[in-house]
């Protein structure tokens, strides 16, 4: 008879992740994460962490023992403000929130509001191209998403609009690990928070909007008050400046990439997949984290009930065990498997939204610019859960 055989305790590293200069470029740190195991201790924060793909895959999948439920951020400040959001949330409460989304963002309904997304890019585009030179994430990556978005959204056509982006990648880095860049970004979180409460009312929404479902969900009593608020701000950050981030990244990946986009531009059948092969390198949701219900057991390696373990999107997205070369720019590689919109109940309710508006602009680029290339030095700052640029000077002909 064989004896069972003893978990044994994860590899500690003191490995400072989200250090500013880890989070400009992690990926060298997530290549070293992956090579110490299945599953790692990070001892600067307390955290399991999960780096590969595999590993990171079954814990989306498996909500019940990876649970969303104490909340998905890295400090219990940011966890206590979100408890009602949809990303808070587990099964049975979680579907019913995610019906919400999913009424309000059906493929037929998104186009609606939408309106002519091609004819848009085109337009934008065309007037790009003419230009010569432009900032990829201004003049290219934030258009359609601004305009489209917040219409969907509903948020009143007023000033405040230019500064929810601002206010949501403030809530990202709040979701951090505690430290002085998390505590600084609490006024992005406040400000927004007092935009919805105060400006987007439901009386002040636009009519038809994600928005007014939401609030009329809150109307039937399917959905609560604060959880139709909570529903306005995650859908505020994450479908806003995860949208942007993919595009910006995408289109930086293409720049530097010359034969990439010769490659587009010879068959535009391949823009779906070089959006997703920039979401899988760039992935603009980094990590969450979530909290375990009980002992597991990963590989042989233990993770006791109640530890926070943080779920790297962007690490399982590079790894070799998944990917063959995977740190290389491949239009052809069609990653359909990318975990950058996640996976299982928590899968990203705007997915088809982000890919509508990112084939469309690149569609329309690809069609109209021979050439793609930097026009200077792109610019990013350091954020606890996104990977976006500030500023991408780009020039086509």
């Amino acid at each position: 008879m064989t004896a069972a055989r003893t978990p044994t305790a994860a590899p500690r590293t003191d490995l400072e992740l989200f250090a500013t200069d880890a989070l400009l470029d992690p990926f060298p740190h997530y290549a070293r994460l992956r090579d110490l195991g299945p599953v790692v201790h990070l001892d600067e924060y307390d955290l399991y962490g999960l780096f590969r793909y595999e590993q990171v895959r079954a814990a989306l999948v498996d909500w019940e023992t990876f649970s969303s439920a104490q909340g998905i951020a890295m400090n219990p400040t940011a966890n206590e403000l979100s408890a009602d959001s949809v990303l808070s949330v587990d099964p049975p409460r979680q579907r019913t929130l995610r019906k919400v989304f999913d009424d309000a963002l059906r493929p037929k309904y998104v186009r609606k509001v939408a309106g002519d997304i091609e004819r848009l890019a085109g337009e934008l585009v065309d007037d790009l191209v003419r230009r010569g030179e432009f900032d990829g994430v201004a003049d290219f990556a934030c258009k359609l998403p601004v305009e489209i978005v917040m219409d969907l959204i509903g948020f009143p056509r007023d000033e405040h609009r230019a500064d929810i982006l601002r206010w949501a990648l403030g809530a990202f880095n709040f979701m951090g690990p505690p430290g002085e860049r998390q505590e600084s970004t609490f006024p992005d979180v406040q400000a927004l928070m007092q935009y919805l409460v105060t400006e987007a009312t439901p009386d002040r929404l636009l009519p038809g909007s994600f928005g007014q479902i939401v609030w009329e969900a809150a109307d039937r009593g399917e959905i609560t008050g604060n959880e139709a608020l909570m529903a306005m701000s995650a859908y505020a950050c994450a479908g806003l400046d995860t949208t942007i981030a993919g595009v910006a990244g995408t289109l930086w990946l293409l720049a530097l990439h010359p034969d990439q986009w010769r490659a587009v531009r010879q068959d535009p059948q391949l823009v779906p997949g070089a959006f997703l092969e920039g979401v899988r390198l760039e992935t603009p949701l980094q990590a969450f984290s979530r909290v375990t219900t009980h002992d597991v057991e990963i590989d042989g390696v233990a993770i006791p009930r109640g530890a926070r373990v943080l779920l790297s999107y962007g690490s399982a997205n590079r790894d070799e065990r998944n990917y063959p070369d995977p740190d290389r720019f491949d239009v052809r590689r069609n990653p359909v498997d990318t975990l950058g919109f996640g996976v299982g109940v928590h899968t990203c309710p705007g997915r088809t939204l982000a890919s509508m508006e990112a084939h469309a602009l690149f569609g329309a680029l690809a069609e109209r610019a021979v050439t793609l290339e930097l026009a200077g030095e792109p610019v990013r700052s350091p954020n606890h859960v996104t990977r976006s640029l500030d500023r991408l000077p780009v020039r086509v002909s």
